[in-house]
């Protein structure tokens, strides 16, 4: 197990002083910041050549990050004597992503990746499996067609404005969905921030009743590093999952994911095209068999959130008897998820490739 919030002092900074020398390595702390203010490093002699960027925790967006990449160029003017780096690198958490050769090209940065959010679900989530807070599987009573949480609605995560737009006009009405009248982050209403998107979104907006909270909640409070709002999920088929990152190619998922696997939960995922082929490569199962998943196909944004939209949908308007029979078949799949999470194999292919990550680095600098 890696203590996450200690993965740059503990984990990276030891193998790289060691094994990859005159070498720096910049990080962001503490998790989710990442403006200059929030740029730490190892190593600091004016001898070092080279240097590695962890950008493991956010997505990069290039229009945001800007401050933080050049800033990074700036603190590294000094290496080799200032007659400039040799070798430097950016390692990220998304894979096959336009934006990572982007930010690549722009910056001459050679990419490198693991997954870093498989690790802070690790940590985050550790236990769970040792607790009584949801009942076991067979012994739930399914009363809902899914659970839906929102907090941030505004900025890069709008794909959650436009998912509950077509919820709302889909009359779902057997699902709990938790959503914002004012973005949390931006202080921006919804309609505001529903006019910017679409105009025609703006009329079911405004007859809706927002906010939607669980329970006794108050603002959207942050549930990111730990599981919550058992007796909801409990009484749920599907934990649809609105991931950070929709728009464009790439693969980036965090630790939202992997609350239904802990739950014990099947999901649906709002996220980039392939997420669903993505989390399969790491061993885990889904539920194609059960449900169609071929939303996960559909490279289209919108045509995408179409398709998941029509698939909840068709989930909302099943009676309680047919929900729990649904959720009933999908059990087998979701004991597997919940063994591969807790009992140690996920762990080891996280592990397997961040070693493999780090070897690939130590040949980057020190060979080529």
């Amino acid at each position: 197990m890696i203590r996450v919030d200690e993965i740059y002092s503990n984990t990276f900074w030891p193998y790289i002083n060691k094994n990859i020398p005159l070498t720096r390595l910049f990080f962001c702390d503490p998790p989710g910041r990442s403006d200059p203010d929030a740029l730490f490093n190892f190593g600091h002699d004016v001898t070092e050549s080279n240097y590695i960027f962890l950008h493991d925790q956010e997505p990069i967006h290039l229009d945001i990050h800007k401050p933080l990449f050049d800033d990074v160029i700036q603190r590294n003017r000094d290496l080799n004597h200032r007659r400039g780096v040799n070798h430097s690198a950016i390692v990220t958490s998304e894979s096959d992503s336009e934006f990572v050769e982007q930010v690549c090209s722009q910056y001459r940065w050679r990419p490198f990746y693991y997954f870093f959010h498989g690790w802070a679900a690790m940590d985050w989530y550790r236990g769970y499996d040792r607790t009584f807070l949801m009942p076991e599987p067979k012994e739930r009573k399914i009363k809902h067609s899914f659970v839906s949480a929102n907090r941030i609605i505004g900025g890069k995560r709008n794909h959650r404005i436009v998912l509950m737009y077509l919820l709302l006009k889909n009359n779902i009405s057997n699902a709990l969905i938790s959503f914002p009248r004012t973005c949390p982050a931006e202080h921006i209403d919804v309609i505001d921030l529903a006019a910017d998107l679409d105009p025609a979104m703006v009329p079911v907006f405004q007859q809706a009743d927002l906010p939607r909270c669980f329970n006794n909640e108050v603002g959207h409070p942050m549930h990111s590093c730990w599981l919550s709002l058992f007796q909801e999920n409990s009484q749920s088929l599907a934990h649809v999952v609105t991931e950070t990152v929709f728009h464009g190619r790439r693969h980036h998922l965090t630790e939202k994911t992997f609350k239904p696997i802990c739950l014990r939960m099947p999901f649906v995922m709002v996220s980039s095209a392939g997420s669903l082929q993505y989390l399969k490569s790491y061993g885990f199962r889904t539920f194609s068999d059960i449900w169609d998943e071929s939303y996960d196909d559909e490279t289209d944004d919108d045509l995408r959130l179409d398709k998941i939209s029509q698939l909840l949908k068709d989930l909302d308007s099943q009676s309680p008897q047919e929900l729990q029979k649904i959720y009933q078949s999908t059990i087998p799949i979701l004991e597997h998820n919940f063994q591969h999470f807790y009992g140690g194999a996920f762990e080891n292919i996280l592990w397997k490739e961040l070693q493999d990550m780090l070897v690939d680095l130590r040949s980057h600098i020190t060979h080529d």
